[in-house]
């Protein structure tokens, strides 16, 4: 089976650049917007371990969905009504944390997204003029804007499953590290080799592991950043309340080195960490619930 015509179309969306400046002030407004880290890492989904936006659009789309089916039944319009301004409503926190994670991804998602954006406002505009023309009474023509609307936010949420499932936003990028690391123990590099503190990089099994020193203890985590695959190596480090942490050189994800535990977003998943122990002076690294 050949893949809808209109696939082609929205990969083309990718490479958009003319959508570039308008993505960048787009992102000046969110940042103004939601200045401060720990609403942002709240929007991202840092306490719940993945993002918030996916789950707040069930909501507005729920809604509006329903609203569509009680408009085809003699007598729902007055429940319709009340469904389509729950949408509405809802979709403002639903549309605060897509824009806070849309201003964190790389140019080619961002194009993608912003258009997504545009159909889901477009969709809320023709629900707002469907509520108007409900108010006065006119409720063919607000009949017809709900289901223009449905058809709109249908067509963003066709988008969004492109964002999400071909170009990979939102997922974690480290899933695959526990079915590619080979179980068991493996060696990592002699102890002396490694320097004290500073971020390194060493492949095992092919594998990129991010390597951080403290004395004898050698933490290790995978050096691929569970956003969106940020070199975490490149990075650099800080401390939080005497937890040493690396900070993506991408987006600023944060992450304990200890741990592997997210410390701030826009990164939703932890890091995979490996144990460590140390055999005449060689470390040896093992991965806990590799396949």
């Amino acid at each position: 089976m050949k893949p809808l015509p209109a696939l082609e179309l929205v990969t083309r969306l990718e490479d958009a650049d003319w959508l570039d400046p308008l993505a960048k002030s787009v992102r000046k407004v969110v940042k103004k917007v939601i200045p401060a880290r720990w609403a942002r890492d709240a929007l991202h989904g840092v306490p719940i371990g993945h993002p918030v936006h996916p789950l707040a659009v069930q909501v507005p789309i729920g809604a509006w969905l329903s609203a569509g089916v009680l408009d085809a039944v003699p007598g729902g319009e007055k429940a319709a009504r009340l469904l389509i301004g729950v949408g509405t409503v809802s979709v403002v926190p639903s549309a605060l944390a897509g824009f806070t994670d849309w201003s964190q991804l790389h140019p080619q998602q961002q194009r993608v997204g912003l258009v997504h954006a545009a159909a889901n406002v477009t969709a809320t505009g023709l629900y707002l003029a469907s509520l108007v023309q409900r108010a006065r009474d006119s409720q063919v023509s607000g009949k017809a804007l709900a289901y223009l609307g449905l058809a709109t936010v249908s067509a963003g949420g066709f988008l969004g499953g492109h964002l999400t499932y071909r170009q990979a936003a939102g997922v974690n990028h480290s899933e695959e590290i526990p079915h590619r690391f080979p179980s068991g123990w493996h060696p990592l590099a002699p102890l002396a080799d490694l320097p004290e503190g500073g971020l390194h990089k060493l492949d095992v099994a092919g594998i990129p592991l991010l390597v951080h020193r403290e004395g004898d203890t050698v933490n290790v985590l995978s050096d691929v950043c569970s956003h969106l695959s940020g070199p975490l190596h490149e990075g650099k480090t800080k401390d939080d309340g005497g937890d040493p942490c690396v900070v993506c050189p991408w987006h600023r994800s944060t992450f304990s080195l200890r741990t592997g535990e997210v410390k701030a977003g826009p990164a939703t998943a932890r890091q995979p960490v490996f144990d460590t122990r140390t055999s005449g002076g060689l470390v040896e690294v093992c991965l806990p619930g590799a396949d």
